[in-house]
């Protein structure tokens, strides 16, 4: 298992065919402010990659585009919706199709009402997820090495609690409810950057 930290573009040959875990870190939570600093992505192998752009970025980043935008590859995020505009707002790609393991844990676990990735993780995969580094500074000239295992550790466990949300929501006969929720998180993402993010436009109000 190896963290890679990549400037402003993924290697071509990094990832290996099939699906790909995607996370972003920004500056802050309001995606037109607060620039995108670094994507991290991995194939479930092993390794993550992370991939770091400057506060000058044009984003120019072919490589990580031609992931981001195949339609071939499934995307595993938690918490897509965030994810998803920041990627279409800076990168210009929608990172379809989409599999959001924080609505698909809503959908079968509802026995609890902890549906953050350290708790879904714990439960799940068994593993234990640090979250200290969740508020710093991703715009600086250097990340540290606990920001790196920070934004690695966000990735490495997703295709694991992919694997057995996959199980359970077969099991209580919620995949199409939860496929229509994918298919709509990229129409919602562009409902945020166009100014609805706080508004249901679904309510009576």
């Amino acid at each position: 298992m190896a963290v890679y930290l990549h400037e402003e573009d993924l290697p071509a040959d990094a990832l290996a065919p099939g699906i790909v875990a995607v996370d972003t870190e920004t500056m802050g939570l309001i995606t037109r402010r607060d620039r995108l600093c670094v994507v991290q992505i991995a194939d479930g192998r092993g390794d993550e990659h992370l991939v770091r752009f400057g506060p000058n970025s044009r984003y120019d980043a072919p490589n990580l585009k031609a992931v981001l935008a195949d339609p071939a590859r499934l995307k595993l995020f938690h918490f897509a919706r965030f994810d998803l505009a920041a990627i279409q707002h800076y990168l210009g790609v929608s990172a379809t199709p989409v599999f959001c393991t924080k609505i698909a844990s809503k959908l079968v676990r509802t026995y609890t009402d902890r549906h953050g990735l350290k708790d879904l993780v714990r439960e799940l995969a068994g593993k234990e997820l640090s979250k200290q580094q969740q508020s710093s500074d991703w715009g600086g000239a250097v990340l540290s090495d606990a920001q790196m295992e920070y934004a690695a550790s966000d990735v490495r466990y997703l295709h694991a609690c992919h694997a057995v949300l996959v199980e359970r929501l077969a099991r209580e006969g919620r995949t199409a409810i939860a496929q229509a929720c994918f298919d709509f998180l990229p129409h919602r993402a562009l409902l945020d950057l166009a100014g609805w993010a706080d508004a249901d436009i679904f309510s009576h109000e």
